[in-house]
């Protein structure tokens, strides 16, 4: 294959995807769909904090974590769940390692020093929900000025900020893992994000700032990422897990 056809190949696999996400994008439901991005699968979805039921999930109404999307759907009784993943990380038994918050109400706090692992990766940041908005914010930046959170968790590192790529990311790196995050476009969507084979975090930042056009997006988590996505017919199992991204309908 010459250089020539390769770009023009490469091209061309660039405008479908913008094409099919563009259409997507327009759709007036919470949905999720799998697309691919040099070569790589992922599953995207999307949702309307101002129409759609976003929430987080951690414990029941006995204070027990839920763990599973299972116990988080029988946990909201007469809803059913259009999406889900993991959001956020968690100690052994399932606690949130840094800010949570669940209906306006602050379980775990914040934590804006740089630490270990990819957490403590700064800058990390905070996905929030308002009552009419989803925002992602630079965690020491939300602390200073903090939005009145419905809901909010803390993770690390920041996948994209104000369009730029996290300054740690190296676009050779050759550490891969299946990862998951959030992002928020500039009209206010919410799109999350699952890579279905192992990416680096340059590669999977990269789908969120310019496949996504997220100017903002944070790192979930990495190797205990899942999702449950029943249209798809996906229902990924593994541990239990600690906090949960769930939009209800």
């Amino acid at each position: 294959m010459t250089p020539v056809l390769y770009s023009q190949m490469k091209m061309f696999a660039a405008i479908s995807i913008a094409i099919s996400l563009i259409l997507w994008a327009g759709t007036a439901d919470a949905a999720c769909k799998t697309i691919s991005f040099e070569d790589t699968p992922f599953t995207v979805c999307k949702a309307d904090p101002t129409r759609d039921d976003i929430r987080l999930f951690l414990n029941d109404d006995e204070g027990a974590p839920l763990g599973t999307f299972d116990n988080v759907e029988a946990a909201l009784g007469n809803s059913e769940l259009t999406f889900a993943m993991n959001a956020g990380m968690y100690h052994p038994d399932r606690r949130p390692v840094g800010l949570y918050i669940e209906n306006g109400i602050e379980l775990a706090p914040i934590v804006t020093r740089a630490g270990p692992g990819n957490f403590g990766l700064l800058p990390n940041g905070v996905f929030c929900l308002t009552s009419d908005a989803a925002l992602v914010i630079e965690s020491r930046a939300f602390d200073a000025n903090r939005p009145d959170c419905t809901f909010a968790t803390q993770s690390g590192p920041m996948l994209v900020i104000d369009g730029k790529l996290h300054p740690r990311f190296l676009p050779d790196s050759t550490s891969t893992n299946i990862r998951n995050g959030v992002g928020v476009r500039a009209d206010g969507a919410m799109v999350t994000a699952i890579s279905d084979t192992r990416v680096t975090f340059d590669h999977f930042a990269r789908l969120f700032r310019d496949v996504l056009n997220t100017p903002n997006a944070l790192f979930l988590d990495g190797s205990v990422s899942r999702l449950y996505a029943p249209a798809l017919n996906r229902h990924d199992l593994g541990f239990p897990m600690g906090p949960i991204l769930g939009v209800a309908n």
